[in-house]
């Protein structure tokens, strides 16, 4: 019985040991946050977004002429594009969306190049009727534009925009930490450097009606991703954002694909916009209704998000089953028109234009 005993405590000793270990996997499982590898598994539920607080954006201050951020809800737009790329197919497809959802769209976007010129008819049609435009304009080689190589250009484009005197919202070089545009954009301090000289002449001719808006892919804030490293800083944005998209592949959530970034926004004191979002073609019209029903649920749950803009197109080079666009008449169609025409994303009860 003597020598029995140290073997029975020892015996106890690795049973608790053991039961501790499993304990604390367990509770470091239930607690990931958003950085953890964990939650961007596939196979795995997502975990809610690490939010410590929501911003309160009553206390952020406006310009005048900018464009404001809601009181209540949320901001509805959409990218439109029905055939060739012309200015008049531009604005009919405007006015067939809008005729579709019922409703004119509060936020129109429009893709501006770097020396294009500015407003085109199209943009001029969308700001007419009340709308506000989201403008992504390219931007070019990073270090050229902080050399000063490019000063006059900005000057001109500031003018440009000032003058239309109407609430604009700026997405200066959009989705700057994909992969493929690194020979452009450069290292995340060049791609920083040219935001404030960009934003530094704006500021020089006192163009008071554009908020600056910082969009990354939503890609970007998954482990391995980089695109919190191209954030200049609270000081130099005004609305920060993300673009928001299912990977190849099997079916993913709106939430999934997006709440690391939402985690991450929730400590800027900022309001949010999803710059653009979209559910793939190859996804059954059932899937589709599905998608954008708990995509538009997922922004009613944050109230930091002010701004939900679709991407009512297929890009040019997709490949079948992975565009975005929506037909009409269609169960996806359906499900769209009455996020539009939901309080949150209509509080005002917008009109089509006459």
């Amino acid at each position: 019985m003597s020598r029995a005993r140290p073997v029975t405590l020892a015996a106890v000793a690795i049973a608790v040991v053991a039961i501790v270990a499993i304990v604390a996997y367990a509770a470091a499982r239930n607690s990931t946050t958003p950085d953890s590898p964990v939650a961007a598994s596939p196979t795995a539920s997502p975990a809610k977004p690490t939010k410590f607080r929501t911003p309160d954006l009553r206390a952020i201050h406006t310009p005048r002429r900018a464009p404001a951020i809601p009181a209540h809800g949320a901001y509805f737009g959409a990218w439109v594009r029905q055939g060739a790329f012309t200015q008049l197919n531009q604005i009919a497809a405007l006015h067939t969306l809008q005729g579709q959802l019922g409703r004119r769209l509060d936020i129109v976007h429009s893709y501006l190049t770097w020396e294009a010129l500015f407003p085109r008819t199209s943009d001029l049609a969308a700001l007419r009727q009340g709308s506000r435009l989201l403008l992504s304009w390219t931007g070019t080689d990073s270090t050229a534009v902080s050399s000063g190589r490019y000063d006059s250009l900005i000057r001109q484009r500031a003018r440009e925009i000032k003058a239309t005197r109407k609430p604009i919202f700026l997405e200066w070089r959009w989705e700057m930490n994909r992969p493929n545009l690194r020979s452009v954009v450069g290292k995340p301090a060049e791609f920083i450097a040219a935001w404030k000289r960009v934003r530094t002449i704006f500021a020089r001719q006192h163009v008071s009606n554009v908020a600056w808006v910082w969009c990354p892919t939503a890609k970007g804030f998954e482990p391995g991703g980089d695109a919190s490293a191209y954030y200049p800083g609270d000081d130099e944005v005004d609305w920060v954002c993300a673009d928001v998209y299912p990977t190849y592949g099997p079916y993913r959530s709106f939430y999934d694909a997006a709440h690391l970034f939402l985690g991450w926004a929730s400590h800027h004191p900022k309001p949010v916009m999803i710059g653009e979002f979209g559910v793939p073609q190859r996804y059954t019209p059932g899937q589709r209704s599905r998608w954008l029903r708990a995509a538009a649920r997922t922004v009613r749950d944050d109230p930091q998000v002010k701004a939900l803009v679709y991407f009512d197109a297929n890009a040019f080079d997709a490949a079948p089953g992975n565009g975005m666009a929506i037909d009409f008449g269609t169960s996806p169609m359906r499900a769209f028109q009455k996020i539009a025409d939901s309080p949150y994303f209509n509080p005002r009860r917008l009109p089509v234009p006459g």
